[in-house]
């Protein structure tokens, strides 16, 4: 997987995991959903790519193997779990 299916993975990701997210439901005005759409998306890519990184520079994976699809995943799910939550909370 190279970088353009990280970001698409890390979109993809972000996109469901903000969808997903419990705290989604109160959010008021078009605004609001737009916003925490962005964020939720633009977590998901910034969790793939960081995980896509780390895993490269520490020799954890390279790419194309069969651990960097789940890990880049998991670290992307969390991050936009913890930034969607963080940012709809008030």
């Amino acid at each position: 997987m190279g970088w353009t299916g990280t970001v698409i993975l890390g979109a993809v990701v972000g996109f469901f995991g903000w969808w997903l997210h419990p705290l989604r439901r109160g959010i008021r005005g078009e605004g609001g959903v737009r916003r925490g759409l962005l964020r939720g998306v633009i977590a998901g890519v910034a969790g793939a790519v960081l995980a896509n990184a780390a895993g490269r520079l520490t020799g954890a994976f390279f790419d194309g193997e069969l651990l960097q699809w789940p890990v880049t995943t998991a670290i992307a799910l969390v991050a936009t779990a913890v930034i969607t939550g963080a940012s709809l909370r008030h």
